[in-house]
């Protein structure tokens, strides 16, 4: 063989190591994919899952939840018995759930049990101190992992349009593209550990207060008598525009699509909102990061839960702020 020759195979070799996760049968030519745990299968777990396994992916899932369980069947995914029994044998394990203190719980469970080599993805929306230690336990126990919370809502989940932002090593990351791909629009590696939670925070920080300065600007406009659509029509195509107006407008009529007008049913609930809130403060008080606007904003989404608008999309805070005191 010659040089040129020697070469050539290595590097395809080379190439052949970098794809992870997938294998390719010299005899059939065929993709052998992944076996994937995943832990959670609520509201935006399940459709996640079910991508996964339609871009041919064994998904062993669990959740506790009997309910979820019976959907996730539905899209493909092997029920298993608990957490422990559905990592045992895979690759990769993904988990989607509610706060820090469960990530770190869960993955206390698991990372010992876990195979060798696998990979994490936690793809929960958590506090950054939170997802730095789960980095840390999956480090103990020698596994690769990453801090991949998501922005697109049940939508996105369903229609494999999630933004995923991703923290973690270079290697983490590069062996956890491909799994995210079936379930992305697109997928940003932000940073080092924990990094992922932290794009997520300040994004969602920018999202809250958008959307009040939103409904704000339309309960005024309702006062001085402009209808909704000479607004958006206006702040649509000037200095206004922003997501939260020309994606999720909070009125009816505007843009079809948005949850003003199905009763906001939630695309993305009052209650995550307050969530992620929280979350941008308690980063902010950590670092030591003078956030005005998203203290406000967190406070008007307290009463706008505490109001028994906890379930409704976090939009419907324009009705909220029609009933304010002037």
């Amino acid at each position: 063989m010659t040089w040129r020759r020697r070469n050539a195979a290595k590097q395809t070799d080379r190439a052949v190591s970098l794809r992870p996760w997938t294998s390719r049968s010299r005899k059939t030519g065929r993709k052998t994919m992944t076996t994937i745990a995943f832990i959670g299968l609520g509201n935006m777990g399940n459709p996640m899952a079910a991508n996964l396994v339609k871009a041919g992916h064994t998904v062993n899932g669990f959740d506790l939840m009997p309910e979820n369980l019976v959907v996730a069947k539905e899209h493909g995914v092997v029920v298993m018995a608990n957490a422990v029994a559905a990592v045992k044998d895979a690759d990769v394990v993904i988990t989607m759930l509610p706060a820090g203190k469960h990530v770190l719980s869960v993955h206390e469970d698991i990372a010992p049990k876990a195979k060798k080599g696998a990979l994490f993805i936690d793809s929960s929306t958590i506090d950054v101190e939170s997802a730095r230690k789960a980095h840390a336990i999956a480090a103990r126990h020698g596994l690769l992992s990453v801090d991949a919370p998501v922005s697109g809502g049940t939508g996105g989940a369903t229609a494999g349009t999630l933004t995923f932002m991703a923290g973690g090593s270079k290697d983490a990351f590069a062996k956890a593209e491909p799994i995210l791909k079936p379930m992305a629009g697109r997928i940003v590696h932000c940073g080092d550990d924990g990094a992922g939670q932290a794009a997520k925070i300040c994004n969602n920080m920018i999202l809250g207060i958008s959307m009040i300065g939103v409904a704000e600007a339309f309960v005024l406009a309702e006062k001085l008598g402009l209808s909704h659509q000479a607004l958006f029509d206006v702040a649509s195509t000037s200095s206004g525009q922003c997501w939260s107006l020309t994606t999720y407008c909070p009125v009816p009529g505007p843009v079809p699509t948005s949850p003003a007008n199905n009763g906001y049913r939630p695309g993305f609930a009052a209650a995550l909102m307050l969530k992620d809130l929280k979350l941008s403060q308690e980063a902010a008080q950590g670092a030591g990061a003078v956030t005005p606007l998203g203290a406000e904003a967190a406070q008007l989404y307290a009463l706008f839960n505490a109001q028994g608008n906890a379930g409704a999309d976090f939009s419907g805070i324009i009705n909220f702020l029609r009933g304010a005191p002037a």
